[in-house]
Formats: structure tokens, sequence, C-alpha cells
């Protein structure tokens, strides 16, 4: 069966989709994507879906699952090149995708990611401050 590649780019996982995803695809990619989210440490998952012409109902509601999976697991979801009958196909679905970001690119769904870990990073620093100074 054919996997989608998973790369590691500094804190995040990229997942470039260049396949027409069908059911078994889908449900691989979300078991193969949540083990590379433990094994590296990653703090965001950035999936460029630029290539698909059609996202289903199934396609959407895994989507979304990756994103409750990998918020679970510390890792925030940007999915990135939306097609606008994409993203008219998921509203008239119904589908919100609760839990995913979106960006425009790739460009800026890995700055809204950089935010998020630094955002992150300097809250457990104001802690550890905050902790220090009680003390």
């Amino acid at each position: 069966m054919d996997r989608i590649p998973i790369l590691k780019l500094g804190h995040a996982l990229l997942v470039t989709i260049q396949v027409d995803m069908h059911d078994r695809l889908a449900m691989a990619l979300e078991e193969d994507l949540t083990q590379r989210i433990v094994q590296a440490g990653a703090k965001g998952v950035l999936i460029d879906i630029s290539a698909l012409e059609v996202v289903d109902s199934f396609i959407g509601r895994t989507l979304a699952n990756i994103a409750s999976v990998s918020r679970m697991l510390d890792a925030d979801t940007v999915v990135v090149g939306m097609r606008p009958a994409v993203a008219i196909t998921l509203v008239e679905l119904g589908l919100s995708l609760p839990g995913v970001r979106t960006a425009l690119n790739a460009e800026r769904g890995m700055a809204l990611i950089d935010r998020s870990v630094a955002d992150v990073d300097g809250d457990a620093a104001a802690g550890a401050t905050d902790v220090h100074d009680s003390e």
C-alpha cells in the first residue's frame, strides 16, 4: 500500500499530499502521522493539500481527527493550499474542521506554527519565572 511521506522540518512535520486520497490512504496517514508526532516530539503539523482537487466528507473528517489527535499530543495542525472549490465544498457539507487552522501557503502555515511554539515557550518561561519569584 502507498504511504504519504512525512518530513521533519524543524519542530514541525510536513505532509504534502500529492495524490488523490482514498479512505485507506487517509487512515494510514492518520496512523503514521500520530506515531511520527510522538517519535519526533513535533510541536506542529503542516498538511499541504494544494494538489487535492476534491475533499469529500471522509477526508474532511480525517483532517479534523488528525488535528484532534495532534492537539492531544501537544502539536498544532495547519492545513495549507486549500483550493477555493474545496473550501466551498467543505462548507456545503457542513464540515467546519474543528481544531484545524488554515493558511494560504506553506510559508504562512509555518509562521502560524512558529508563533504557537513561541507562545508556548514564552508561557513556560513565564511560569518558571513565576515559581522562582514566589520563593
